[in-house]
């Protein structure tokens, strides 16, 4: 279950057996599910594949609310598309998680009481078709930044889910790009709504990496593990030096008069997003956190008499098969 999936980080593996596995990870090795494994190294994927899988599925729900809305029978075909890409983005992860022995329900389940979450960024509102824009460019391009090195994490069905989640973000960040861009070269009023999407999802991106690095708890063990690749303040450093340039172009302004390039350091300096602000999201107090489980746990509630018939046919068929052995 769950509950004993991931409990306490201190456990009573061997120490031979962790210096024997530390080694393989430093030797770039991949881990199978069946081979041995710290328990808190296999209670840090569940929770990171777990988070991962719940972002991408909570992710359709702002982008699906504009599918009926889109301006054009070709941006229509495409969002529907990208929604679609997510929920396979879900099914490949869910399924990594399992290798480790927790189940989807489970997973589910805790993510429905609060026990496991979602990437903040999915608690903010979709309020205009240029937010469409903005979270293809801004959150997937986020997104990409993150998961661009875990096709190298050490978790073979991890890393080997990555791949094609990979590329498939990668078409999701061009396509919100190509919105703010004929947004941006549109009338004024399509002008001003492409700024004001980039003003307010511009810090809640910036917060997806996590905290800074000095507040992150976890960041220092997943590395020696290779479970993440980079730290937080990286991934945040190197997004903020990749969007600034891209704004400029389309002639919108980062909604952060700090922003300014630092030859010293070869990166534009920025202001850090509010972190406070982040961890009360987290806590389950943003602008649609209530609106995105209630969602889940509707699609949760509604969906159980389908999930109860799989399992009685599956229960047949395994009967069936005994019978005729």
């Amino acid at each position: 279950m769950y509950a004993q999936m991931v409990k306490s980080e201190a456990s009573n593996d061997d120490p031979h057996l962790l210096a024997a596995f530390q080694a393989r990870i430093d030797a770039g090795e991949k881990i199978e599910p069946k081979e041995w494994m710290p328990e808190g190294y296999r209670k840090t994927l569940i929770r990171q594949i777990g988070q991962h899988a719940h972002s991408e599925i909570v992710g359709q729900l702002p982008e699906g609310n504009w599918i009926t809305r889109a301006p054009t029978l070709e941006r229509k075909a495409i969002l529907l598309a990208k929604v679609q890409d997510e929920a396979g983005h879900g099914l490949y992860l869910y399924c990594a998680a399992e290798t480790l022995g927790i189940s989807r329900d489970e997973m589910t389940e805790a993510l429905l009481s609060g026990k496991m979450k979602y990437s903040s960024i999915f608690n903010y509102p979709t309020l205009t078709w240029a937010d469409m824009g903005a979270v293809g460019w801004l959150v997937d391009g986020a997104a990409i930044m993150n998961q661009v090195p875990l096709q190298r994490t050490s978790f073979g069905p991890y890393a080997r889910a990555m791949v094609r989640i990979c590329k498939e973000e990668s078409f999701h960040q061009r396509q919100g790009y190509d919105i703010m861009m004929k947004m941006a070269q549109g009338t004024p009023a399509q002008k001003a709504m492409a700024q004001d999407a980039l003003n307010r999802f511009w810090y809640p991106s910036l917060m997806m990496f996590g905290p800074s690095d000095k507040d992150s708890v976890h960041s220092a063990q997943s590395m020696a593990w290779k479970i993440k690749m980079n730290t937080n303040d990286e991934l945040r450093q190197k997004f903020v030096d990749q969007t600034v340039p891209q704004a400029e172009y389309l002639g919108l302004t980062i909604p952060d008069p700090a922003v300014k390039w630092n030859e010293e350091k070869g990166g534009y300096d920025f202001s850090e997003p509010d972190w406070a602000e982040f961890f009360e999201v987290i806590k389950g107090n943003g602008p649609c956190n209530a609106e995105r489980i209630e969602a889940r746990q509707k699609a949760w509630d509604d969906g159980a008499w389908f999930r109860d018939g799989l399992m009685a046919h599956a229960a047949k068929q395994r009967a069936a098969k005994v019978a005729a052995e």
